[in-house]
């Protein structure tokens, strides 16, 4: 179908999401990447983000992601994450509570790599809540 993206959003534990979508927003190291059809064949390292995906039929889909990689090629957009989750699947409650322990690590002087992805997987998921319900 031309003038659409095929999109899949890839975890550790499956597919988070995937469909049609008419554009994507990510961030990656170099800062946030909007894709639409037609897209040159790319590559990047993604960052802890709450990415975006403006669906084939309008409506957005925001997913938390912890990093990874996000590859384009033939109009097929491929986001890659050890995490992956559907913004409004998230509880935010339980997210912002995650994120203030996390934090509370960090701030401790809880250096590790561990306590800083649970940080920065905790703060995606929020900006992907909030992002979620601004959109409602």
């Amino acid at each position: 179908m031309a003038g659409v993206l095929r999109v899949e959003v890839v975890a550790a534990g499956g597919i988070a999401w995937e469909g049609d979508a008419l554009s994507v927003i990510a961030r990656t190291t170099e800062g946030d990447l909007g894709i639409l059809p037609g897209h040159e064949p790319f590559l990047a390292a993604l960052v802890p983000c709450a990415a975006e995906v403006l669906t084939d039929d309008g409506h957005r889909e925001v997913l938390a992601i912890d990093g990874g990689f996000i590859s384009v090629a033939d109009n097929r957009v491929s986001l890659l994450s050890q995490f992956a989750k559907v913004a409004r699947e998230i509880d935010l409650d339980a997210a912002e509570h995650e994120l203030a322990a996390a934090e509370k690590r960090l701030n401790a002087g809880e250096l590790d790599e561990e306590t800083r992805q649970h940080f920065l997987r905790a703060q995606a998921q929020v900006r992907a809540a909030h992002l979620a319900r601004q959109s409602r």
